[in-house]
């Protein structure tokens, strides 16, 4: 057991340690109350882009699963924020970690209440917050980003399956990830030289990858090709709601990981605002040239992507490179749109185009713009910098960090999604009926909103039952036509949208 005293960092910055045999240690520069208080801000930021991010989805879905994304969103987060309690931080920062994945020294948060964050067993390193506070900001890290994924499950699966997906995913998929990349001076691609400030590879094209995989693994939805699935999002509020929370909670997701009150943190906030803010107005453009409307969804969804594509350099890169992120990641992303129907493949919320495609291509746009200059800005961090520094390996260091990333999520993502599925009672896959009916009241038995329904439209639904019933009775086939569910309707009432 190791025992801790704590000095006022006002006065003489340190910390003493006390051993078994009573040695003591003293460790200088220990924690800094602005720091401290700034990371702790951070972790709520973080935390309120959770529930932002399943307004996101709900808003963009058929009303009938709308609820099970903000559900989704709530119990995945709780169920790996547990395994990361039990496990994961252990697995991504363990200080016994090698070039892949940690070992099980800090298992169930052992000892990482008496660590500062970059703390080394054999050389103790002081910073200026503690380890268990670093751990819960990174834990928001490792929430979020299942979370995204998850998000691929939309429509046409049971929610008991994808909790368990959850917690097996972030332990074999992210946590290794976000070890090779986070781990200081273990982690392979860390080791190397790969620059990934906020989570370019750990959280977005880890996720954006699973949301590609589970789309291929689940098959296409009911009715994909036909008008049925032709419809526009059930509440745009909820998907500019949810894009406002983002936005808001992504200045502690990029600002944060700077680990300190510090000049690079304000560096990052500052670009990850402008390259969001060019980023929504590029796809709201290029959705006005084919339109010619000024779609709030579009400028949502670019916003969303120029968040994604300034996230692995926004530690690293100039204020009038912000803009470049922002054009050239919402150009990507809009386009990469059009991805599914080339492939074939069903991404309901266009997952992978947002985060796989947004976060490769910020990934490689560090390697141009990263300036050593503004990474110093904390003070301590020395990097080669990128092409504007005439570093030029570092484009190789991103395409391999990102193709490592992308490679690892897809294989793993695909054998975990056959393994779960082949346990009893486990299969992904809800039936028709429950696609048919919504997800919402076939899986969480509630509804995102009750609507009192007109006299003659509830008189349609009797009569279409009483003629599916009879069908039954008759040992005629029933099909979905037969019986309208309210709630598969209720989302196009007021405007005559497919359901």
């Amino acid at each position: 057991m190791v025992n801790v005293s704590y000095v006022d960092t006002n006065l003489a910055s340190g910390a003493t340690y006390i051993d078994d045999t009573g040695a003591e240690t003293f460790v200088p520069a220990l924690y800094n109350l602005g720091d401290m208080s700034f990371v702790l801000l951070s972790t709520a930021l973080v935390f309120i882009m959770i529930p932002g991010l399943g307004f996101f989805y709900a808003g963009l879905l058929r009303q009938k699963s709308a609820l099970s994304m903000l559900w989704v969103s709530m119990t995945v987060m709780s169920v790996v924020l547990f395994e990361w309690f039990f496990w994961g931080y252990s697995l991504a920062f363990s200080t016994g970690a090698n070039k892949f994945i940690g070992d099980l020294k800090h298992f169930g948060l052992m000892d990482v209440d008496i660590m500062f964050a970059g703390w080394d067993s054999a050389t103790p390193i002081a910073t200026t917050v503690p380890a268990l506070l670093y751990c819960i900001y990174q834990g928001m890290f490792a929430a979020i980003t299942p979370v995204i994924a998850c998000g691929a499950f939309a429509d046409r699966a049971r929610l008991g399956p994808v909790l368990i997906f959850a917690f097996c995913w972030s332990t074999i998929v992210y946590n290794p990830i976000a070890n090779w990349t986070w781990n200081v001076g273990r982690g392979w691609s860390n080791i190397m030289g790969g620059l990934d400030f906020a989570g370019g590879t750990p959280v977005h094209i880890s996720s954006g990858t699973a949301a590609l995989a589970i789309s291929i693994f689940l098959g296409r939805r009911k009715g994909y090709g036909t008008e049925a699935l032709a419809y526009r999002p059930n509440n745009v509020a909820h998907v500019v709601l949810g894009t406002a929370l983002l936005w808001f909670g992504w200045n502690g997701f990029n600002g944060g990981s700077a680990i300190g009150a510090n000049l690079r943190a304000v560096q990052a906030i500052v670009v990850t605002n402008i390259a969001t803010a060019v980023g929504g107005l590029t796809w709201m453009f290029w959705d006005w040239r084919l339109e010619r409307k000024w779609s709030a969804v579009g400028f949502c969804s670019g916003a969303i992507s120029g968040l994604v594509a300034i996230t692995p350099a926004s530690g690293y890169v100039g204020t009038p490179a912000a803009v470049a992120f922002g054009v050239i990641g919402g150009t990507a992303c809009n386009f990469a749109t059009s991805l599914k129907g080339l492939l074939g493949y069903d991404d309901a919320l266009d997952i992978f185009a947002a985060h796989g495609v947004g976060g490769i291509v910020g990934n490689i746009l560090t390697a141009f713009f990263a300036d050593n200059r503004v990474a110093s800005f904390d003070g301590s961090a020395l990097i080669g910098g990128g092409w504007i520094n005439h570093h030029w390996i570092q484009l190789g260091y991103q395409l391999a960090d990102s193709a490592a990333g992308f490679g690892w999520s897809f294989v793993v993502t695909f054998i975990l999604l056959f393994a779960i599925d082949r346990i009893p009672h486990c299969h992904f896959r809800s039936s028709e009926h429950d696609e048919v009916i919504g997800i919402d009241l076939s899986q969480v038995g509630e509804e995102i909103q009750f609507l009192v329904l007109p006299e003659s439209y509830m008189a349609d639904i009797e009569a279409n039952a009483a003629t599916a019933a009879s069908k039954s009775i008759n040992g005629d086939s029933v099909s979905a036509h037969d019986v309208k569910a309210p709630i598969a309707d209720t989302t196009v009432l007021p405007e005559g949208q497919a359901a």
